[in-house]
């Protein structure tokens, strides 16, 4: 990972997302933990993500918007725009401002589809292609890294100030990460105006998802595991009921599942430049899936802990592998496009998944719903596998060192100049 920090301006990015990384770790179960806590509520906390997926549903109109701009502005203003949405937090003070705790999920929800796509672009501006899985490793490594003690300290400012703190604190990371990455040095051209059609435009990155086949096979599988996975942002608040511990050990299982993830973190970079982007992903679910099937079959409360940092170390390897092999296959001047589309791909499921499960936590035990998690995690990485068996073998049979070249060589159904309607 060290070789991406030799890239000129690599480090000031990095510095920068630091900041907004605490802040997001701060901030992470805080707003689910604040309405089950005013409300009484698991089906209400787990509505609070699914508020925080709705803005999905517009991604291919952000995309549109991103491609037409440089992406540091974007950075920039997008991260300082980020800090003022969650202020209205400190307003909050009972189950009569629920709705505000949704509302700044939904802002939440309008951040994390641009600033990652606006990440996407600058990343390609500033790092060649074979540098990209070291930087998206430092990255993910960072931000896992701070689910050790970041979910911590948003509880115990939650339980000591109030939710207010937490909000202030988040805020205040945004607003740092928009004040250092504003320093980077980057040349960036204009981006070209598309003079086509605003629906060949609008529907690019989807059309570019759909003709590309290994990212096509991928999100499909990918889609298959969201769409049951979120049914722990509800089922996790049953379990802790059923070991009779308050919501606030969430942050405990969080803080565990954090030390998974760094060690997952270390070691993705090397695993997908072994194995290849693919297989990462393979490898990534079957790991997810033993840790959900641990965790859901397990009668004590130490093994929950245990298996939350397999689930951990699983979220690095599969993240790293998946923005690496989108960001090799995808052309520049429809980054933006293409990663709100995947955005749609994830966050639709997502968003059924998240309303599902706050409806089966209320009919099924925990256990159940771990159970249905983990088998169709693993229907996930087994359709991957087969789908893209011929992918994989080629990947594991090149050498490391080639793995880079995949970009120039990955086919592009779309072209990179004006489309015509």
């Amino acid at each position: 990972m060290r070789q991406a920090f030799l890239q000129p301006g690599f480090t000031r990015l990095y510095a920068g997302l630091t900041a907004s990384m605490f802040g997001d770790s701060v901030m992470l179960l805080v707003l689910s933990m604040w309405v089950k806590t005013i409300t009484g509520s698991n089906a209400q906390a787990g509505l609070t993500f699914f508020f925080m997926v709705i803005p999905a549903l517009f991604a291919p109109l952000m995309g549109v918007w991103v491609d037409r701009v440089r992406r540091k502005p974007l950075l920039v203003w997008g991260h300082v725009a980020s800090g003022i949405a969650v202020l209205p937090l400190v307003l909050v003070h009972g189950a009569g401002q629920v709705w505000i705790i949704w509302a700044v999920a939904m802002l939440y929800g309008v951040s994390s589809i641009v600033l990652p796509a606006a990440l996407n672009g600058l990343l390609k501006e500033l790092l060649p292609d074979e540098m990209l899985v070291d930087a998206n490793a430092s990255l993910q490594t960072t931000k896992e890294s701070f689910r050790l003690f970041g979910p911590l300290v948003g509880a115990l400012l939650f339980t000591w100030l109030g939710g207010w703190a937490v909000a202030v604190l988040d805020a205040l990371s945004f607003f740092l990460a928009a004040a250092v990455i504003a320093t980077l040095a980057v040349h960036e051209e204009e981006p070209a105006v598309d003079e086509s059609h605003f629906w060949v435009q609008m529907t690019a990155g989807v059309r570019h998802l759909a003709g590309e086949r290994v990212l096509k096979h991928v999100l499909i599988g990918f889609a298959l595991c969201i769409l049951v996975l979120g049914f722990t942002e509800s089922a996790i608040y049953a379990l802790l009921d059923a070991f009779d511990k308050p919501a606030t050990y969430v942050s405990a299982i969080v803080s565990v599942q954090g030390v998974g993830a760094v060690v997952g973190g270390f070691t993705s970079s090397w695993v997908v430049r072994r194995i290849g982007e693919v297989a990462a992903c393979v490898a990534g679910l079957g790991v997810l899936a033993v840790g959900i099937l641990v965790m859901g079959g397990t009668h004590s409360f130490v093994v929950v802990c245990l298996s939350a940092a397999v689930f951990g170390a699983s979220l690095p390897l599969i993240m790293v592998a998946f923005m690496t092999l989108v960001q090799r296959r995808t052309p520049q001047a429809i980054m933006g496009r293409v990663s709100t589309a995947v955005e749609v791909a994830m966050s639709t499921p997502q968003a059924v998944s998240l309303a599902l499960g706050s409806l089966l936590v209320v009919i099924l035990s925990y256990r159940s719903i771990f159970m249905v998690m983990a088998v169709v995690t693993a229907l996930a990485a087994a359709y991957i596998a087969i789908t893209l068996r011929g992918q994989i073998a080629d990947d594991v049979r090149r050498p490391p060192a080639d793995l880079g070249a995949v970009a120039a060589e990955a086919p592009s159904l779309l072209p990179t100049t004006p489309l015509e309607p």
